[in-house]
């Protein structure tokens, strides 16, 4: 139609930056937008117990935890790609596995550009290597297992089926309380500064 102004693909972030979804430039990426973003989402679609939401930024920096365990001598390269498995989700948000799987390609482009463009920013390769992406895996489903049954109300059994059963991990162990946004953003900036300091140090 003429006159039609052409639909809005940017976000505007408070770091100043114009984020086009469509086509993301790593120039137009901020680790202070990322955080302050991620601890904004709640996972589960705020389906948890307790007065905070638990966010991105801790399963974030849960799931970077259990990484690090299970790999001790992992690079801090891999810790960094651990950190930022999630990243894309603090513009289009945390989307449950059952709507993931009804928008289907589209949801599955957008977030693989943004993923990609978020890596080069940080000096990542666009594409996380095959191996490594399944070893974040296994941390992303022991995390969301503890989620499950801790915070989300579901069923030991129930949470086996969907994350398998974790071993040599206890809730216990983990650090599972919801926090109010300010410390979940706090807490993932410092853990992504004490990587890159590690990644320095490597260089």
């Amino acid at each position: 139609m003429a006159g039609q102004t052409a639909a809005r693909a940017w976000q505007r972030m408070l770091s100043g930056r114009r984020l086009d979804l469509l086509d993301p430039s790593p120039l137009d990426i901020e680790i202070a937008d990322i955080a302050h973003g991620l601890a904004r989402v709640a996972r589960w679609n705020g389906q948890t117990k307790g007065d905070h939401a638990f966010s991105v930024a801790q399963h974030s920096l849960l799931v970077e935890h259990i990484f690090r365990t299970m790999h001790v001598e992992a690079p801090a390269d891999w810790l960094l790609a651990a950190l930022l498995h999630d990243a894309p989700e603090y513009v289009i948000g945390d989307m449950i596995s059952p709507f993931k799987a009804t928008l289907g390609e589209d949801y599955k482009s957008v977030e693989k550009r943004l993923h990609g463009a978020i890596h080069l920013r940080f000096g990542l390769p666009a594409d996380t290597p095959p191996k490594l992406k399944a070893e974040i895996k296994k941390a992303d489903c022991i995390a969301a297992y503890f989620e499950a049954t801790e915070l989300a109300g579901f069923a030991h059994g129930e949470a086996s089926r969907f994350f398998g059963r974790p071993r040599g991990f206890t809730a216990e162990t983990l650090d599972l309380e919801p926090k109010p946004a300010r410390r979940a953003q706090a807490s993932y900036l410092a853990r992504f500064e004490a990587v890159e300091k590690s990644r320095r140090k490597a260089a």
